[in-house]
C-alpha cells in the first residue's frame, strides 16, 4: 500500500491555474515537482448519497490503467488536502508543461479548420476524422492511431466526457516539434457517482450491471448526432482503424495486472475495491473481448475468402 501524502502545507503556485468544470484545482509543488491538485466536485443534487463523487478516484485508476495498458497518461497521486478543518481527498497530477511545453488540445486544432462546419467543441465522429486528416500539426496516420487506442482504453473504462477539450498536444517552440500530450482528465471513468448502493446493485444484480455496460455509459464521440454506444459501435467493426487499434489494445489489458493494481490503491474501501475490479473485468469480457475476437475474424476473412464459407 502506498504512503499518505498530506498536500496541506504544500507551496500554492499563483502563476498556474487550470480550466475545467469538474472541480476545483490548484497548483502545489511537492519534492520540487509542480502538480495539479484536482478536489472531488460536490455530489450535492445528484440522484446518490454521495457527499462528493468519486472523479479523483476515477482519475487516479483509470490513468494508471492507461499506462499499465501502454497509452501515455499522465501520472498521478492520491493524497489528502484539510480545507477549514475537514481533510478531502484529492488527486495530485503531475503538471506535463512544467518543463516550459506549451499545451494546447483537439479543440482548438479542430477551429483552424476552416473547411469545417461544425466548431472546436463538436464531437461528430466524421469532423473529428476530417479533423485529424487536414490538421497540419502532427502526423495524420499517427494521430488517427492515437485517437483509436484512446478510444478503446475508454470503452474498457466507461469513460462518458472524452470532448475535444479532453485530449491534445504539447508543443516545444525550441524545436518546433509537437507530440501528444500524456492523456488526462479522467475523472469522469468508472462510474463516479456511483455511491454504496449503486456499487453494491452493479455487483449482485446482473441486470444493473448490464445496463452500465451495454447502455451506458455512452461516450462523448457523436454518430449521426447521436452519442455513440461503445459496444454497439465497436460490434458493427465500421472503421478498419478501430478495428486495428482494437486488436493492438485488447491483448496488452491484463486484468490480474490491474487487479493487482487496485488492490494497492490507498484510500479505497473493499467495497470500491471489488467494484473497480468487477466492472472493468465486465466491460473486458462484454465490450472488448468479443470486438477483439470479431477483429481477429475479419482479419482472417480478408486473408482467405474461403473462410466462414
Amino acid at each position: 500500500m502506498a504512503e499518505t501524502i498530506d498536500f496541506t502545507n504544500c507551496r500554492v503556485v499563483l502563476g498556474k491555474a487550470y480550466n475545467g468544470a469538474n472541480g476545483k484545482k490548484i497548483a502545489v509543488e511537492y519534492n520540487g515537482t509542480l502538480y495539479m491538485l484536482k478536489f472531488p466536485p460536490s455530489g450535492k443534487n445528484k440522484p446518490t448519497e454521495l457527499s462528493y463523487t468519486n472523479s479523483c478516484f476515477s482519475e487516479h485508476v483509470a490513468s494508471s490503467i492507461f499506462n499499465l495498458i501502454g497509452v501515455k497518461a499522465h501520472e498521478t497521486v492520491l493524497g489528502t488536502f484539510k480545507i477549514g478543518g475537514k481533510e478531502k481527498i484529492v488527486c495530485a497530477c503531475k503538471d506535463f508543461t512544467a518543463d516550459g511545453k506549451k499545451f494546447f488540445d483537439f479543440c482548438s486544432i479542430k477551429n483552424t479548420i476552416l473547411e469545417l462546419d461544425s466548431g472546436g467543441t463538436g464531437t461528430e465522429l466524421e469532423d473529428i476524422l476530417d479533423t485529424i486528416e487536414k490538421q497540419q500539426y502532427v502526423s495524420p496516420k499517427e494521430l488517427k492511431r492515437h485517437f483509436w487506442n484512446v478510444f478503446v482504453v475508454d470503452a474498457l473504462l466507461g469513460n462518458f466526457d472524452r470532448h475535444n477539450g479532453n485530449w491534445g498536444f504539447l508543443f516545444d517552440e525550441s524545436t518546433g516539434e509537437t507530440t501528444f500530450a500524456p492523456i488526462y482528465d479522467c475523472g469522469s471513468c468508472l462510474l463516479p457517482q456511483a455511491d454504496e448502493r449503486i456499487m453494491n446493485e452493479v455487483l449482485t444484480n446482473e441486470d444493473a450491471l448490464n445496463a452500465r455496460v451495454f447502455q451506458y455509459p455512452t461516450s462523448a464521440v457523436k454518430q449521426n448526432g447521436r452519442k455513440i454506444n461503445y459496444r454497439d459501435f465497436l460490434m458493427s467493426a465500421g472503421y478498419d482503424d478501430c478495428n486495428e487499434a482494437v486488436k493492438r489494445i485488447v491483448p496488452r489489458i491484463d486484468m490480474d495486472e490491474i487487479s493487482a493494481f487496485i488492490d494497492g490503491v490507498i484510500y479505497l474501501s473493499d467495497l470500491q475495491r471489488k467494484f473497480y475490479k468487477h466492472y472493468i473485468k465486465a466491460r473486458y469480457d462484454l465490450i472488448l473481448a468479443p470486438a477483439f475476437d470479431l477483429a481477429v475474424s475479419l482479419e482472417q476473412e480478408q486473408a482467405d475468402p474461403t473462410i466462414g464459407m
